[in-house]
């Protein structure tokens, strides 16, 4: 993509939602690793607000998936109530600005600021993890507890997965995708296979955010989750999508610059730790454990595959399609779900 004054799009954002208040500096806070742009608003007056930038995917998947978490952030009960950064509205709707061009559809949504205590360590020990799986465990029931009345999402595992396997038939997916697209295939008839065979439709759906890297969350000293900002892959979905990223950070390698997707975290004796607490405090079902296989599979195929070239920076995307293939789907059959059955007397 040629050069584009990303900064200059927030500007205009700005003024169609406020011109009464001067930007006095942008300065942009990303990640770096992805396509989405964070910017720090400040204004003349001293106060400040967060601004998103996104062109990845759909437009009306994100303000579809925004308009969910607004109503999320709005009706969480205690002590969840303030845990979600809020998007500012304009009238009575969530207010997104939309640009177009020849060259970009790119969107913006603006939030308020949100306090950040701790950082959870690199590497966190056993009093930590079983803190953390506790933690988890109360915020996933009590999403679970008001997903009635949020709004309707249109995105499901399965026209994700159907998705796939529509680009690769097209010009453009079969040169994205040469020489993968038979591995492609087998993978996504598996996964495919799998959800029926283990009646995940049937499984309940909550909001779900996906990635739980610890540089998107903070803590309380005593280790209650306290904030969380970034909202990339949230969907609604089973509660196990956000296990696998979990696995991650209680795993005994710990939060690593240099990252890949390998599926040994969801074996590890760490992360039967985070689970025998999780399921204590809210159980899991037999069916939803064997599933952890099926959304490790479609983490890779959607998240990896599908859209890592329009998600996250090159390097990053051609490092993690390349591990795909090598590493990522032939590692699938080790993960034995009979395992972390047994540890949690199924």
């Amino acid at each position: 993509m040629p050069f584009i004054d990303f900064t200059t799009i927030v500007k205009e954002a700005w003024q169609d939602y406020d011109n009464t208040r001067e930007i006095i500096r942008i300065v942009d806070i990303s990640a770096k690793v992805s396509t989405n742009y964070v910017y720090r608003v400040t204004f003349s007056d001293g106060n400040f607000i967060i601004a998103k930038l996104s062109y990845f995917g759909k437009y009306e998947h994100f303000v579809e998936d925004h308009s969910i978490i607004d109503t999320l952030s709005n009706n969480l009960p205690a002590p969840f109530e303030n845990f979600l950064a809020r998007a500012l509205a304009k009238g009575n709707f969530l207010y997104v600005y939309r640009f177009q061009n020849e060259i970009l559809d790119a969107w913006v949504v603006f939030y308020r600021p949100i306090t950040i205590k701790k950082r959870l360590p690199k590497r966190l020990d056993e009093g930590q993890i079983i803190k953390l799986a506790e933690q988890v465990a109360l915020f996933h029931r009590a999403c679970h507890n008001i997903r009635n009345t949020l709004p309707p999402s249109s995105k499901t595992l399965k026209t994700d997965i159907n998705h796939l396997l529509r680009i690769i038939e097209t010009d453009y997916g079969k040169y994205e995708h040469r020489m993968h697209t038979d591995e492609i295939k087998q993978q996504s008839d598996l996964f495919l296979e799998n959800y029926q065979t283990l009646k995940a439709d049937e499984f309940d759906k909550i909001p779900v955010f996906v990635d739980w890297n610890i540089g998107n969350f903070s803590v309380t000293s005593s280790g209650r989750l306290y904030s969380r900002w970034d909202y990339d892959w949230f969907r609604l979905g089973s509660r196990v999508l956000d296990f696998y990223f979990l696995s991650r950070v209680v795993s005994d390698i710990g939060d690593r610059t240099v990252f890949s997707y390998l599926i040994d975290p969801l074996m590890e004796e760490r992360f039967i730790l985070f689970l025998k607490t999780y399921h204590h405090v809210y159980p899991l079902y037999a069916d939803e454990i064997k599933f952890f296989k099926e959304t490790y599979r479609f983490f890779i195929l959607n998240y990896v595959i599908k859209d890592g070239r329009f998600f996250f920076h090159d390097i990053f995307a051609t490092k993690l399609q390349k591990e795909a293939y090598e590493t990522y789907f032939p590692s699938i059959d080790k993960f034995d779900a009979g395992i972390i059955l047994k540890a949690l007397n199924f």
